[in-house]
């Protein structure tokens, strides 16, 4: 069997978990593991989200029917709380998976607070991005943001949810999607078979289609941006530092798209 490279190694060697070596890997969900407390992860992020939009349904007194959700559901502020109910959800199945496994909830997830030049690096590299896909949609003749969010987020500014739908989409929705992708998910894969890289890859994907609400074009772009986070998450080994790109990222979209509206 040939031996990976020194500098394959060094690479791509995921700091491990504050534990001695042989309490090590029963500490971490591995593949199987990882992949099926992710999915319960989703699940209770979208039974989050649905829960919101149910509660505003029996609020207003209307039919519990699925055309009464979605009615309440394309609403700025319905959606808005949808977005932030996911985030209370998602922690609670991640710390019960953890807390199975006997390890730190901090260690697991890399809840590591970065150094200002990882911050600073990260969001370099994340503007290089988002500007080479801007540049891209704009010789492509293509809107720069998906038009149904921009109609939303200038309907919630109209109707005086701006700052709602901005927490949702610039603190809940990020923190939720890291702990899912690049907290929970690139954990357990990247001390799996599929290493560093595959984790990165396959976590992206699992993020991107968290997405499916988007066109082919803007799942690309959501996925390129998914590998610059899990490359950062590995680079730092800490997940609050994608949490603060993901957030930077989001918040200035809404801002952008609700000032440019006005």
């Amino acid at each position: 069997m040939t031996e990976p490279s020194l500098a394959t190694s060094e690479v791509f060697n995921d700091p491990p978990l504050d534990v001695t070596p042989a309490d090590a890997a029963p500490r971490v969900w591995k593949f199987w593991g990882t992949a099926l407390w992710g999915a319960l992860l989703f699940v209770a992020m979208f039974v989050g989200q649905i829960g919101a939009i149910v509660l505003f349904v029996v609020y207003r007194g209307l039919p519990l029917s699925l055309a009464s959700m979605q009615l309440v559901g394309g609403e700025p502020q319905a959606l808005a709380l949808s977005v932030i109910m996911g985030l209370p959800a998602t922690l609670a199945v991640a710390w019960l998976a953890i807390r199975i496994k006997g390890a730190s909830f901090v260690d697991y997830l890399a809840l590591h607070w970065p150094s200002w030049k990882q911050i600073l690096f990260g969001a370099v590299g994340l503007i290089v991005i988002v500007l080479a896909w801007e540049v891209t949609s704009r010789s492509l003749g293509r809107e720069a943001t998906p038009g149904f969010m921009t109609d939303l987020l200038k309907s919630g500014r109209d109707k005086g949810a701006a700052l709602l739908l901005l927490f949702a989409f610039s603190v809940a929705a990020p923190m939720s999607e890291e702990i899912l992708a690049r907290g929970f998910l690139f954990r357990g894969w990247s001390a799996s078979f599929l290493r560093v890289p595959g984790a990165i890859i396959l976590s992206s994907l699992v993020w991107t289609a968290v997405h499916l609400q988007y066109d082919m074009y803007f799942l690309a772009e959501v996925f390129s941006i998914g590998v610059w986070f899990g490359y950062m998450r590995y680079r730092a080994n800490s997940l609050w530092l994608t949490i603060v790109l993901h957030a930077l990222n989001n918040m200035t979209a809404v801002v952008l798209t609700m000032w440019l509206g006005s």
